[in-house]
């Protein structure tokens, strides 16, 4: 039998590389330009690692713990009562994990006491007289068919002191959180008015960002329907944009500071000519601006798609920060006033997908996706961790403290290689800025 060889993943090559790219990228770190690959970076082949085998070295803190099931767990399944809730805008998705969590809770750890808060946190507040869903798998049997929250969703409403007050009435021993960055930093309040009060309740959530920002999360749920949904409107607006003399297809997407569905959008589609994130500054006037590249784009095709990030070109609106303005109505308005100041035509059609996105089912590979989170948020809570949430990294699922995955939105690193191809596949300015 023939011996297996000692693993190498080195790369034969026909001799060394003397050539200049035509590309202009950049070989210099944090020059706010998207970089050159280099050949002194790997991607580790091993995403776990053995303890034993580590030797002493070896520290747990360093690494994400793998999620599971375990061989012990911390509750007895026929005492526990457990409660589902769902935060923040909607998403697809939501019905996916509700019906996951109960399926596993049911099904897997006999858990028949689960109770779904009405209406995000303010569920927990006895002046809205919303009384909890009681849960189980017959109810939400046909749910995932279904977008939106079957339990209903609302922002606000995380004060810390009375949704602890309502856990210890209900005598509520897990609590699942489903929702974004704030949702899980009231998590995190909760869970330390917990200990405080020394209450055995575990909190567990599950991300739900559809704009992708939670950090140390690779995906998050909802992500690959909203792009696969923003593609159609993107295909609506290159037909409509040929189909006009200058014609220009607007489109705007989720995405408040963070451009990962614009970015996955434009690769998932040859049609986008400019891609516009809060992550990368541009110009509307100037030789480097928007609008000169847009008319250069116009004479050479005779039309052009426009893809932006609801919180790009924030800096363009004369807003305070911690205020949203619209920038694609804004961009539609200053592009049709400068082709006619031009003499051009501005046949400019503008589509917002986001409702439609935000309230859709989820697809086959975010359902799929939904049924792994919420089955092993099931198990992380059953073995008693807490402040913590379920999201995929390296292709794995792992638990993440709260304290980590909130610490900062995850953002579309401009030097990276998504945006460098990006930039390849919509051939726009590296740089629109003057």
């Amino acid at each position: 039998m023939e011996e297996i060889p000692e693993y190498d993943f080195s790369i034969a090559t026909l001799g060394q590389c003397k050539i200049p790219s035509p590309k202009l990228h950049s070989a210099e770190l944090g020059d706010t330009i998207a970089n050159f690959a280099r050949d002194d970076q790997y991607i580790l082949r091993a995403s776990t690692a053995d303890a034993a085998a580590v030797g002493r070295e070896y520290n747990p803190a360093w690494m994400l713990e793998e999620a599971g099931p375990r061989e012990k767990i911390y509750f007895v399944p026929s005492h526990c009562h457990a409660a589902i809730v769902t935060c923040g805008g909607l998403c697809p998705g939501l019905n996916d994990v509700i019906r996951s969590v109960t399926r596993t809770l049911w099904y897997f750890y006999g858990v028949e006491r689960i109770s779904g808060i009405r209406y995000g946190f303010r569920g927990f507040h006895p002046e809205f007289k919303l009384s909890p869903r009681q849960l189980n798998p017959d109810i939400v049997d046909d749910i995932h068919n279904l977008g939106g929250s079957f339990l209903g969703s609302s922002r606000g409403g995380g004060e810390v002191e009375p949704i602890v007050d309502a856990l210890e009435r209900m005598n509520i021993n897990v609590l699942f959180t489903i929702g974004g960055d704030g949702t899980q930093r009231a998590s995190l309040e909760v869970t330390e008015e917990i200990r405080k009060r020394k209450l055995k309740i575990s909190c567990v959530g599950i991300p739900k960002t559809i704009d992708n920002d939670i950090m140390f999360v690779q995906k998050s749920f909802g992500f690959d329907t909203a792009v696969a949904k923003a593609v159609e409107a993107v295909g609506a607006a290159h037909i409509e944009a040929k189909s006009a003399p200058d014609g220009i297809g607007l489109v705007q997407v989720m995405g408040r500071d963070s451009g990962f569905i614009a970015a996955h959008t434009t690769l998932s589609t040859s049609d986008v000519n400019f891609c516009l994130i809060p992550e990368v500054p541009f110009a509307i006037e100037g030789e480097n601006g928007l609008l000169i590249n847009l008319e250069r784009r116009l004479d050479r095709r005779g039309h052009a798609v426009i893809l932006v990030a609801e919180g790009a070109g924030q800096n363009l609106l004369g807003l305070n920060n911690k205020t949203y303005g619209k920038i694609g109505p804004f961009l539609k308005g200053v592009i049709r006033k400068h082709l006619l100041g031009r003499s051009r035509e501005a046949n400019i059609r503008y589509i917002d997908p986001s409702y439609i996105i935000r309230a859709t089912p989820a697809d086959p590979a975010d359902s799929h996706y939904c049924a792994r989170l919420g089955a092993n948020a099931v198990h992380a809570a059953m073995t008693g961790r807490t402040a913590c949430i379920i999201g995929q990294w390296s292709n794995f699922l792992v638990h993440v403290p709260i304290r980590m995955a909130t610490y900062q939105r995850k953002q579309v690193n401009s030097r990276g290689s998504l945006w460098r191809d990006v930039l390849e596949s919509t051939r726009q300015p590296m740089l629109m800025t003057n």
